[in-house]
């Protein structure tokens, strides 16, 4: 057997996400680029903000010695308290640099601090649909996922989240703005969500964890406001990246961020420092830490974010399509028009246009459509959405 048993099971059941972009490459070779509508990827089409090529270019010709050098496993101290001070404008609680570790992006940070505080058997409730790697992240650390579905308007249903609860329980994991649905979770929510967690915790004598993965955090539309689960529950933990924000997906960094109260904070950020170094990431990209310090109140211009969804969202609701209008993100999570998602995002795909199938985020009966790409490319895919639904009516 070339690999191991584990691996050969993960390659089955892989993102679908890939699956549907490796197949759009194939179709841009066939038909050629601009008759081939990839809604599959979520990789932002907005460039950085223009100062991060001016900060790179300084960055690079710094003649000052020792800047490629090692550096604290945690990332450069001066890099970490400029996160802290950016997140004490925005929080209640007062952070400093200890309560900071730079990472290989949002993934790697999630994987940090699930190698930090997961133990072999336990388990982490996620409200679907979500990201499906998740699952394999915990499966990196002998963890388990217990997916609990959410309102059909996408929002927390709480009673799911409590019956998931066990004495396995070390952890619920969050997405907001979400993928697939960009659905923000109100502050109503996170407060009932922080008071389950409280009363299980203490009922089962142990730490139960918030973790909130916020990648999309600075893409919120209009007057939607994203709430910080620090100002709700001590018990928690942020990672996020600088991959859709100031669309650096590529450069592969982020970081965690622990709550200053948390309970032992000084041996889980131990932990975290530890878990970045042995699971190979050791540190994040040293010359990114460097630009992302001062870049942190950058941000796209997310109104042409917003232009984009209006556009997609207008263009499928009059073509009959079921529709949850995103408040976040660059993602739509529309119902299919019957329980066969794959079936319907094939019949997409012979119209060229490529989107990603429901049950590849454990929402069966949707499929995702990322936005994130030209107005032209959903303007020119939006007769073919319509036929497709059209003959699936018939």
């Amino acid at each position: 057997m070339a690999v191991s048993r584990k691996i050969r099971a993960s390659i089955q059941k892989s993102s679908w996400i890939r699956q549907m972009f490796e197949e759009g490459g194939k179709k841009k070779v066939e038909f050629g680029a601009e008759n081939v509508f990839d809604f599959s990827l979520g990789n932002p089409n907005l460039e950085p903000p223009s100062r991060f090529k001016q900060i790179l270019n300084e960055l690079v010709n710094d003649p000052a010695p020792g800047r490629h050098a090692y550096m604290p496993n945690a990332g450069y101290v001066e890099t970490r308290q400029a996160v802290a001070d950016f997140l004490n404008k925005h929080n209640r609680p007062d952070f400093g640099s200890d309560e900071i570790v730079m990472t290989v992006g949002a993934g790697g940070a999630l994987n940090v601090v699930l190698k930090t505080i997961i133990n072999p058997g336990e388990e982490v409730i996620i409200p679907a649909p979500y990201f499906m790697e998740y699952d394999f992240y915990l499966d990196n650390h002998q963890g388990s996922s217990i997916a609990v579905p959410t309102k059909p308007d996408f929002s927390i249903d709480f009673d799911t989240i409590s019956n998931a609860m066990s004495k396995k329980t070390r952890a619920v994991l969050i997405n907001s703005p979400n993928n697939p649905t960009g659905k923000v979770y109100t502050e109503e929510e996170l407060k009932e969500l922080a008071n389950i967690l409280s009363h299980y915790s203490e009922k089962f004598g142990q730490t139960i964890y918030l973790i909130s993965d916020e990648p999309y955090r600075q893409i919120a539309y209009g007057d939607i406001n994203v709430p910080s689960v620090f100002n709700l529950y001590k018990e928690s933990f942020v990672v996020t990246s600088f991959s859709k924000d100031i669309s650096l997906p590529g450069e592969r960094i982020g970081y965690v961020a622990a709550h200053p109260e948390m309970s032992e904070k000084g041996t889980v950020t131990a932990g975290l420092t530890l878990a970045n170094r042995i699971l190979g990431f050791v540190n994040a990209p040293a010359l990114m830490q460097r630009a992302v310090a001062q870049l942190l109140d950058e941000s796209v211009d997310v109104s042409l974010y917003r232009k984009k969804r209006d556009l997609l969202c207008e263009g499928l609701t009059s073509s009959g399509y079921d529709i949850i209008r995103p408040e976040g993100a660059f993602y739509l999570f529309p119902k299919t028009p019957d329980e066969d998602d794959v079936a319907f995002v094939n019949a997409l795909r012979e119209e060229n246009i490529l989107t990603v199938p429901g049950k590849g985020f454990g929402g069966p009966g949707h499929f995702r459509i990322a936005y994130c790409v030209s107005d032209e490319v959903i303007e020119r895919a939006l007769p073919g959405f319509e036929r497709v639904l059209k003959n699936y009516r018939k």
